[in-house]
């Protein structure tokens, strides 16, 4: 990749754009006063992840709450709204509390290269977040025949969005959880609320879109030190 579009990708998402989120759930659980952001309000889809960082050295931070939207919105915007809906109402979780903000990290992740796959195998493992989406098993008739994981289901009756699952996992919790491409789909399709048979009928009827993202995360100590360094003396 030649130089100045490497630096365009690395800066897609920045500190500055996790400093918004936290500092949005900051300001709704201390009634402290923003600080006006200072970055280009482009447009993205986006997520925005809250985990616990471990007191105890060398244990991954735990997950405490993930929400985003793949409508692209302007960052400023999007970023605030989207903190404060995954810290709040994550339903895998209970609300964060203002206690536990010196214990929390943000990640952002901005969505890029939406792409429909040829298949739910058309796709690469540390590259590709997947959304799937398919209509419920249960509604339409089993084939007979035994057909290529490559190819599209024979049988596709239309259906309404109410039959419709779908869901989603970001590129990086592919290879964290150690799937391999056919064990995320089938992952996602009970994400989803599949709780029956998954085949290879049932996986040819998944629609995948592949897409990749940029993404940052901060701490609570960076975010400390950025409040002070835009003139909150009396942050925590």
């Amino acid at each position: 990749m030649e130089g100045d579009q490497a630096d365009k990708v690395d800066n897609v998402c920045t500190p500055e754009h996790c400093f918004h989120a936290f500092d949005a759930l900051y300001c709704a659980l201390t009634s402290s006063e923003p600080i006006s952001p200072n970055f280009v309000d482009e447009k993205y889809p986006l997520f925005v992840t809250w985990n616990t960082r471990s007191s105890r050295a060398g244990q991954p931070p735990r997950l405490r709450g993930c929400i985003g939207n793949f409508d692209a919105m302007p960052l400023r915007e999007g970023l605030a709204e989207y903190a404060l809906i995954s810290a709040f109402k994550d339903s895998r979780f209970r609300k964060i509390e203002r206690r536990e903000l010196p214990s929390l990290e943000c990640g952002i992740s901005l969505l890029t290269d939406f792409e429909d796959a040829s298949s739910y195998l058309d796709w690469t493992v540390g590259t590709h977040g997947i959304y799937i989406s398919f209509p419920n098993p249960s509604l339409y008739p089993p084939s007979s025949s035994t057909p290529s994981p490559l190819s599209s289901s024979a049988y596709l009756p239309r259906f309404n969005s109410r039959h419709t699952l779908t869901a989603t996992y970001l590129p990086d919790v592919i290879p964290d959880q150690g799937w391999d491409k056919v064990e995320a789909v089938e992952s996602a399709m009970r994400k989803a609320g599949w709780n029956g048979a998954i085949t290879e009928e049932t996986l040819r009827t998944v629609k995948l879109r592949r897409y990749q993202s940029r993404k940052c995360e901060v701490g609570w100590e960076e975010f400390v030190q950025w409040r002070r360094e835009n003139g909150d003396d009396d942050i925590l």
